[in-house]
């Protein structure tokens, strides 16, 4: 994964923000390895999904989120893959395909960052 610091992209909001596989941070942030295993895990999610259509999914889950209890971000389903097993450092290796679908309707609670 290429790593980019800058000091405007992300947002204030977030720490870091992964784009069609590269990862951009400010120069402040600490990158883990548990955040930059969140980040790989996205990457995966992005390639299974080829793409474009994992940038579509997410906004419209988000979009469907706002609509429900708890923040939107979090309550992604891409999201809650990846916060769920950002610590596990090796889920990567035996993460089966198309693995974030379990956390469409489920609900289950994440750990932040």
């Amino acid at each position: 994964m290429k790593i980019f610091r800058t000091r405007y992209f992300p947002p204030k909001n977030f720490d870091a923000i992964n784009v069609l596989g590269c990862l951009f941070a400010h120069p402040d942030v600490p990158l883990t390895s548990e955040i930059i295993n969140h980040e790989r895990i996205h990457t995966r999610q992005m390639t299974e999904m080829l793409v474009l259509p994992f940038y579509i999914w997410y906004v419209v889950e988000w979009l469907l989120r706002l609509t429900m209890k708890g923040r939107a971000y979090y309550n992604i389903s891409f999201e809650r893959e990846a916060y769920r097993n950002m610590h596990d450092l090796t889920y990567l290796r035996r993460r089966p395909p198309f693995a974030w679908v379990r956390y469409l309707c489920r609900k289950s609670k994440v750990h932040r960052r």
